[in-house]
């Protein structure tokens, strides 16, 4: 299946497991939101010290799994992670790019993108982008 047959999916089921890879070469598996972002698997990491985050600059390869509500189907999506902050990317690119993977993440708006963006910047989030 290419990345174009599991968009559909990932653009309505937002329930996902992440997995990246430990120092030690062990799993570390983790639920987020998920959903397609510029023909990529995405989602953010709101605490942007997180082990995930950790994990994925270290090591960029990742498995995306989302999955319906009641776990009867699913897709997967296997790549490497690219990873956007305000460390690597200009202020207003992020503060947009953050709230396009909110839209892309679920299914309603943020009741109030201005301390949205706050939260972003106070939790050193990091917005993750992984190419099948």
């Amino acid at each position: 299946m290419d990345f174009e047959e599991a968009r559909p999916f990932l653009e309505k089921h937002h329930w996902c497991v992440l997995t990246t890879h430990q120092p030690n070469g062990a799993a570390h598996s983790s639920v987020i939101y998920s959903g397609a972002y510029q023909g990529n698997a995405a989602f953010v990491m709101v605490y942007g010290k997180s082990a995930k985050i950790r994990n994925l600059r270290r090591d960029p390869r990742c498995t995306v799994l989302n999955v319906t509500r009641d776990w009867s189907s699913w897709v997967s999506v296997e790549g490497e992670a690219q990873l956007f902050d305000y460390n690597n990317t200009e202020p207003e690119t992020m503060r947009q790019m953050f709230r396009e993977l909110f839209r892309a993440c679920g299914d309603h708006e943020h009741p109030d993108w201005e301390e949205y963006d706050r939260a972003m910047v106070t939790q050193q989030a990091v917005a993750v982008l992984v190419r099948p």
